[in-house]
């Protein structure tokens, strides 16, 4: 199989080099997505794994990805015409999604966190009124440990069974399809991309289960976001804007906001909470363009009282903007029965928020003597928020603890560099003595040190040699030691021997009668949720 990748994405890049014109033999050649390797892997047997290699298949190469950034080749409204068609050629249309009563959320920060809580408020409803609300369900993106938890019902990822059950399903009718003559969007039995694919694959399990409301967290953007294609959401929501994706999206909050607000859509009420004036700006003009009234929340006054964790304004907003979309998506499903309380919250709304689980955001694990502190971050403002949460839960603590290590990766995004200033800098200014963290590790996003990747986790868009040369934490060492001399700074090939290295430098401080080391994993969600993965023993969470 790899000869077969390999082949074609020296291919694929011989062309892109030579053609007159990169843009359309890159998507010419992309939609093609390795049909070769996949066809074979499709006549194989049908389990979870089986559905995974194939998804991995879908993933654009490394050597790709960079033809394209050199030739400046951006999504466009083709992306998004590419996805309807997609969704054509398995069965659907899309007004067929409005069955699922779709909650769509935008942002840079915090889109996951609203997620979660609408999710939670509404299975709240959803164990109460089972006639109304049959099945819930939530897309996000990226997964933690499983790729089946981008998909879940109830809350919870669907099984292995049903995930492999809806992936051949998808990739059965996209085989089959024939486009007629006249129909140039897509060559006959391509497949989206990974990400692509498994939005595709998520209408199809909530339209098959007879899912009754549905939360979509968008992946990058919106305007031209694979999840996009949804004509009449319920409500959709915008969270904090900051600077991310700046290859796709731009490289100021105005034209970032630009594409987030591609989500909200005439006829369907908006929200969003507080923004930089830069970004509000660009909110107001574009709903104003879409006739679309956009709300924008003030941080909800019914929340005094509720448990928010944690319990930080960040986090009260991003539950404010839940509360606005699941009252919304209320109020439609179950007509005038659904009256909002304007004095207190309900307490399925209450419970909701104070007992959502979001894996990999804000969570705390004591290992023997070792405290893990597991928060994924991966934008200057959330890095800056992680190390405030890391140094307020330490100082929250009777025995304030021992030496402070950091796990950190980002993997193939040259800016992450930058990203490390804030993070060293706001543990530094809260130590009475002006401590940092005293043992700092880089890591690749490999999990174990012998088997390399879990299958969930394989990744061809990052450059294999950078990683196997783990030329990105050499960087991110290098910026760390100028930063913080005092530092000790390690560079590790995997998840699985930083977190030995971390256990082992607790082993030996409890040798010595110290106190807990408090250590925290920030950065990517590969990483983090390889390190819970590997803590926890777990397959999914």
């Amino acid at each position: 199989m790899h000869h077969v990748l390999l082949r074609r994405t020296l291919y694929i890049s011989s062309r892109i080099s030579s053609s007159s014109s990169p843009s359309k033999t890159i998507f010419t050649l992309s939609t093609l997505n390795f049909v070769t390797t996949s066809r074979k892997m499709a006549t194989k047997s049908r389990t979870y794994n089986d559905a995974i290699d194939a998804l991995n298949t879908l993933q654009t190469p490394f050597a790709v990805i960079e033809a394209r950034r050199k030739a400046g080749v951006r999504p466009d409204a083709t992306s998004v015409s590419e996805m309807r068609a997609y969704l054509s050629r398995i069965g659907y249309s899309p007004s067929d999604l409005d069955r699922l009563n779709i909650v769509h959320v935008a942002g840079t920060k915090g889109k996951g966190s609203t997620c979660a809580f609408v999710d939670s408020i509404l299975s709240r409803y959803q164990s109460s009124h089972p006639s109304v609300l049959q099945k819930v369900g939530l897309f996000t993106s990226p997964h933690l440990i499983a790729v089946r938890e981008r998909i879940r019902i109830n809350s919870r990822p669907i099984s292995e069974e049903l995930f492999a059950k809806y992936f051949f399903e998808v990739w059965d009718r996209l085989e089959s399809f024939s486009p007629s003559e006249e129909e140039e969007v897509l060559p006959k039995a391509s497949k989206p991309i990974y990400a692509r694919y498994l939005t595709l694959m998520s209408y199809h399990v909530f339209l098959s289960e007879n899912v009754s409301a549905a939360v979509y967290e968008t992946g990058i953007g919106g305007e031209y976001d694979a999840t996009n294609v949804v004509p009449s959401p319920v409500a959709s929501g915008i969270s904090t804007l900051g600077i991310d994706h700046v290859f796709v999206l731009g490289k100021t909050v105005d034209k970032i906001a630009w594409h987030k607000a591609g989500i909200m859509k005439t006829g369907s009420p908006a929200f969003t909470i507080e923004q930089v004036p830069e970004a509000a700006a660009v909110l107001k003009s574009r709903a104003e363009e879409k006739g679309v009234e956009l709300k924008v929340l003030g941080i909800d006054k019914r929340l005094e009282g509720v448990n928010v964790r944690p319990d930080a304004n960040f986090q009260k907003k991003n539950a404010t903007l839940a509360i606005a979309l699941a009252e919304t998506a209320l109020k439609k499903l179950f007509g005038g029965e659904f009256k909002v309380d304007e004095a207190k919250l309900p307490k399925e709304f209450k419970e909701g928020i104070e007992q959502v689980v979001w894996r990999g955001r804000c969570e705390v694990k004591e290992e023997g003597n070792i405290i893990w502190h597991v928060d994924g971050a991966h934008t200057v403002d959330s890095l800056k928020m992680a190390a405030r949460w890391f140094v307020t839960e330490c100082g929250a603590r009777e025995k304030k603890g021992g030496k402070k290590v950091l796990i950190f990766n980002q993997q193939g995004r040259s800016e992450a560099v930058d990203f490390l200033d804030g993070l060293c800098h706001t543990v530094k200014n809260a130590d009475p003595e002006g401590k940092g963290f005293e043992e700092v590790i880089f890591c690749t996003n490999v999990t174990y040190a012998e088997t390399g990747y879990k299958r969930d986790f394989v990744n061809h868009q990052y450059n294999p040699a950078d990683i196997e040369k783990m030329t990105q934490q050499r960087i991110f060492a290098e910026k760390w030691s100028a930063l913080d001399p005092d530092a000790k700074v390690r560079v590790i090939p995997s998840i699985e021997e930083a977190l030995i290295t971390a256990r082992a430098l607790a082993a030996s401080d409890e040798k010595e009668g110290g106190q807990k080391v408090q250590a925290l994993i920030t950065g990517s969600l590969h990483l983090v949720g390889g390190a819970l993965g590997i803590l926890e023993k777990a397959d999914a969470l």
